[in-house]
């Protein structure tokens, strides 16, 4: 089951990384323009803090990858970070109703996430 846990850090960090790149991929220097002052705040803070969860969950995954699978604080983290993807992939229905392949992968991906942190808690 370490294994596992450090595929999840590896899903993590791989987050981190997509996250980075949000200001080129959606054009967020002239995009985020178009919202107000605070709006355009929060959607760059939200998503600074994300990128800074999914850095911590990968360090966490690759440090302590026995006690994630064998603890209860890990299970509870594991756990957590499994309804944090669950989540994020029920929103997906939610905020993203579009027919189009990338929001297809994402779900897919998404629910992959849940599943694979949810593998070292119940094994």
């Amino acid at each position: 089951m370490a294994t596992i846990v450090i595929i999840c850090g590896i899903y993590c960090l791989a987050f981190a990384v997509f996250h980075l790149w949000f200001w080129r991929l959606f054009s967020w220097k002239t995009e985020l323009l178009k919202l107000s002052f605070p709006n355009r705040a929060i959607m760059q803070i939200l998503n600074t803090r994300l990128i800074y969860v999914f850095l911590l969950f990968a360090l966490l995954c690759f440090c302590f990858p026995q006690e994630l699978c064998t603890t209860p604080m890990g299970h509870l983290l594991l756990g957590g970070m499994s309804v944090f993807w669950m989540g994020r992939t029920i929103e997906q229905f939610v905020f993203l109703r579009r027919n189009h392949p990338y929001i297809h992968l994402l779900t897919l991906v998404f629910a992959a996430g849940a599943v694979l942190f949810l593998i070292p808690v119940l094994c």
